[in-house]
């Protein structure tokens, strides 16, 4: 609670743990594809008056860490960043130049949790997650 932001007569602090996985939990997000799309999704944010203060894009999935102000829903904010994304990515990677929706790229449906008074220990989470995947991975080699 120690950093408020504003509105005309609002003072707030709303931060959620967003997760949300490319259809079918296809392993896409890597490389040069995992690289843009921080750029992008920190840019769609802010056109949501939202800001993307944590973000961690796995293979498979994609954890972040967003403050969004309560005259916006969160479904609204994550819907618009999830549509944009999917029509930016069918265009720069896709060559489908014109007229794509872009609706075949990130799987319906989203985790969110609000954050509180567990900020860092959220933050470590979404920065860590690669390495306790791996982890829980190895552990796995044994069953």
């Amino acid at each position: 609670m120690d950093k408020m932001e504003n509105l005309n007569h609002t003072k707030w602090d709303c931060k959620y743990h967003v997760v949300f996985i490319p259809k079918n939990r296809r392993k896409v997000l890597y490389a040069e594809l995992r690289k843009h799309l921080g750029e992008v999704f920190r840019g769609l944010a802010l056109q949501k008056d939202s800001r993307i203060e944590e973000g961690h894009l796995m293979v498979d999935h994609v954890h972040m860490l967003i403050a969004i102000p309560p005259k916006h829903p969160v479904s609204q904010v994550v819907g618009y960043i999830k549509g944009k994304s999917a029509i930016h990515l069918a265009r720069v990677y896709s060559e489908r130049k014109r007229n794509f929706t872009g609706q075949s790229f990130w799987a319906r449906g989203y985790f969110v949790s609000t954050v509180g008074r567990d900020e860092e220990l959220i933050r470590n989470y979404i920065r860590h997650q690669e390495k306790e995947d791996d982890r829980l991975d190895q552990l796995g080699l044994w069953r």
